[in-house]
Parts: C-alpha cells; structure tokens; sequence
C-alpha cells in the first residue's frame, strides 16, 4: 500500500496537509484489502477521479491570485473566494488535490472542511455593565456583527439589525431557523422592550449585523465560518463594523498559526476589528480550548457560574468552560463573563425553541447555558467603550477588559484574567482617552 500515489503524496508532503485530510487520503485505500492484486492500479485511479472532498486551501502571503488561478483550472466545484484571508475553498478530487500539491508552489496547506458548531452546553447585572449604562454607555453607534445561526427579527432588537448576511441558504431577510444566533444577538444587545428592561444585553442601543454561517441544526464548517468572517472584513465600513461575536468553535488541531479560522479572526482584528470569541464548553480537562479561541490576539471568553447572584464570594468558572493552556501552550481564555442560565431571546418555532420548551421564560425569552452566551455578553461590554473611545484599537480593548477583571482565586488556564467586573472601566484611569 506504501507504493500507492496519494500515499506516496502524504508521506513526501505531509507539511502541507492537516491532519484530517491526511486521514482522508490514507482512507482512500481501505476497500482495496477486498481487491486482487492486479485490479488495485486500475481501481485507484478511478477513485481519484471520482472521490472529492471538501477543503480550504491557504495560499502563501501576496500569491492568492496565482493560486487561485491554478484551482480554478481543476474545474472544480463549489469554489469560494477568501481574498482578505489568501484562502478559498471548493470540492476537490483526490487526482486534482495530487496534481495542486505537486504543481502549485502557491500552496501554503490544505485542510479539511471539517464541522464547526455553536458553542452551547446542555448576565449581564453580574458583570456590572449596568454601572456603564448608568453613564449613559449603551453602545450607541457601535456595530456588532453575531456570527452564528442567524438573527430573529425580535421585538428587543427592533430597528437595530442593520444587516444580515446568509451562508447557508441565501436569504436576504434575517431569520433563525436554530435559535442559537437570537439568544447570543439577544445577550449583547438586546433592550428588553418586551420583558420591561429586565432582560437586557450590556449594549441595548448597539446595531447588529446577523451573519448566518451555521445551520437549523446548529452546525456548519470551516468554510462558511470563513466567508462570513470574510464579508464581515470586506463590508465594514459599510455597517460600521466595530466587533465580531463568535459563539461557535471546532476542535484545535492545528497550531494557531496553522488554523484557517484562526488566520480569519486576526485578519479581521488586524482590520481594527475587536472579536470575541469562545473557550468552548469542553472543560475541566487542560487543553480544550477551541479554535478559534486558541488565537494569541483574540479575546477568548470562558463562561463563569455566579449562582444566579451578583456578588463574588460564590463565583467561580463553569464546569463546562474549556481550560487552558492552548495547544500552543498559550494561556486562555482571557476572561470569563456569565454564562450559566442566561434569559435571553426566544426565536419561535426554531429548532431549539422546539427541543427545549422546558427551558422557555414568559412567551418571549429563553435560558441556556454555554460559553456561547458568555461571549457576546463580553462584546456587548466591548461595545460600551467604544462607545465612549471609539479611537482605541482592538489590542486596548482586549486591555483595558482584562484590567477591569476581578481574580476569582482558580488558575489562569481557568479563569484568564478573571471574572469582567465592568464598573472597573469607569474607575480605572487606563479606560480615560
């Protein structure tokens, strides 16, 4: 079997494959144990031909156009353009994978399109956002772009989804099939119209933008995670895009510096875009922080369980909040905010609004748990002071928010910096410009 091409491939070019499509190539070859011999060359070669996977292929810096010029020549299927991030991706053949890797120097690797889900296990009064409003800071003229499973037009969000973008089935007008998206929309920015201000996101006056790039069923893949963090760089200046809030996440088995998504986010960051993204609910053991999470220059956001009261003598981090370190060894999550029982929106008839009834508040709300909802809550604050110092770039964002945490006494590979006390960026001399 060591004699076959696509064997041959992985083993000479290993670098430029991750882990999964290797798996993939090496598969190729399992029904061939049932075949003779002398059949085995001429069954490979029409399996090349016919088996396609899905990929991301990243370009190396400055050589997009030329390599995407060499894909498109494949006549290859389903091929999408990342020019922001050097990336695209498409359905390939195991032949035109061969022949791309062997040809195309442009090549930096090739990924699998492998799952990506909503970060959602089985508020904001805690964290003190209140004190910011107190002062008039509700992120007003802030725009925060929710990229998840779509936006509910709710009542709370009423006049503020200045946008909406469709990954999955097209669509102009927002909408969530899931419910995922409208929860997180909700745990950011929602006014609480409909509950008399009681459940309130920390930015009620902020603009949202509703990417959609995960499914009814709250599923989706690298590919479609990258085109909405890809139309969220290539349009905001249109919408005024200030953050990304990413409540979702995949498995780290790449490096950082080798993970699409990741390159993703810190083009977008780079762009001067503040983003939050999840630990992932994988906790307690070591390690488990997902991508894109694992990004040095992200904020990573693990959910802490505050026992449904607003001191701090019984807080601490969720069971289910992953821990660090990274798989580089880096230390995260960077922070945590409230993510255990959130009340937060309810999208009617959608898929988890129909599979946990037991979990609906009053006709319009609904609670859920994950760091799902502890990230948006953190880009809600993250909206609030760029509300009152729009100049600061995301690396003084991600500063002056974990400055203003209050160490809980566990581990920074559990807590980060600790528990976002945000009425320490009132206090604090370093949240002044």
């Amino acid at each position: 079997m060591l004699n076959f091409s696509m064997i041959e491939l992985v083993r000479s070019n290993g670098k430029k494959f991750d882990k999964k499509i290797r798996q993939e190539m090496v598969n190729l070859y399992r029904p061939f144990r049932y075949i003779p011999c002398f059949l085995q060359s001429p069954v490979e070669r029409v399996r090349k031909k016919v088996k396609k996977y899905p990929v991301v292929i990243r370009f190396e810096p400055d050589s997009f156009a030329f390599g995407l010029n060499d894909v498109k020549k494949t006549k290859c299927k389903s091929l999408r353009e990342y020019p922001s991030i050097s990336c695209c991706s498409a359905k390939l053949s195991a032949e035109s994978i061969e022949h791309l890797v062997k040809s195309c120097s442009h090549i930096k690797k090739v990924y699998y399109d492998r799952k990506v889900t909503a970060l959602l296990d089985t508020a904001p009064p805690a964290i003190n956002s209140d004190v910011l409003k107190d002062n008039g800071l509700t992120g007003e003229g802030v725009t925060i772009a929710v990229i998840d499973t779509g936006i509910h037009p709710h009542k709370d969000l009423e006049g503020r989804i200045i946008g909406f973008a469709d990954f999955v089935k097209g669509k102009s007008d927002p909408y969530d099939d899931n419910g995922h998206g409208t929860h997180c929309a909700g745990d950011t920015a929602g006014n609480g119209s409909l509950s008399d201000g009681q459940y309130q996101g920390p930015a009620p006056d902020a603009n949202l933008v509703g990417v959609k790039v995960l499914n009814k069923m709250g599923s989706g893949s690298l590919s479609t995670v990258i085109e909405g963090i890809e139309w969220c760089i290539q349009n905001q200046s249109e919408y005024n895009i200030n953050i990304l809030s990413l409540s979702l996440g995949s498995e780290a088995v790449e490096p950082a510096e080798d993970d699409p998504v990741v390159n993703a986010v810190e083009v977008a960051w780079n762009n001067g875009i503040v983003v939050c993204v999840a630990a992932g609910n994988s906790g307690s053991e070591e390690q488990t922080i997902a991508s894109p999470g694992i990004s040095p220059k992200v904020i990573t956001v693990g959910a802490a369980d505050d026992n449904n009261t607003v001191g701090r003598t019984d807080d601490a981090a969720a069971d289910f909040s992953s821990r660090g370190p990274t798989i580089d060894g880096l230390t995260k999550p960077d922070l945590l905010t409230p993510g255990v029982n959130i009340i937060s929106l309810r999208a009617p008839n959608s898929f988890l609004d129909k599979t946990n009834k037991a979990a609906r508040v009053d006709e319009n709300y609904v609670s859920l748990s994950g760091t799902s909802m502890a990230t948006p809550i953190c880009a809600g604050v993250a909206a609030q002071l760029l509300q009152r110092s729009s100049n600061l770039t995301p690396d003084q964002v991600k500063e002056q928010l974990m400055n203003a945490c209050e160490d809980l006494g566990q581990s920074p590979n559990v807590q980060g910096a600790g528990y976002l006390n945000a009425a320490n960026l009132v206090a604090s001399k370093k949240a002044k410009v």
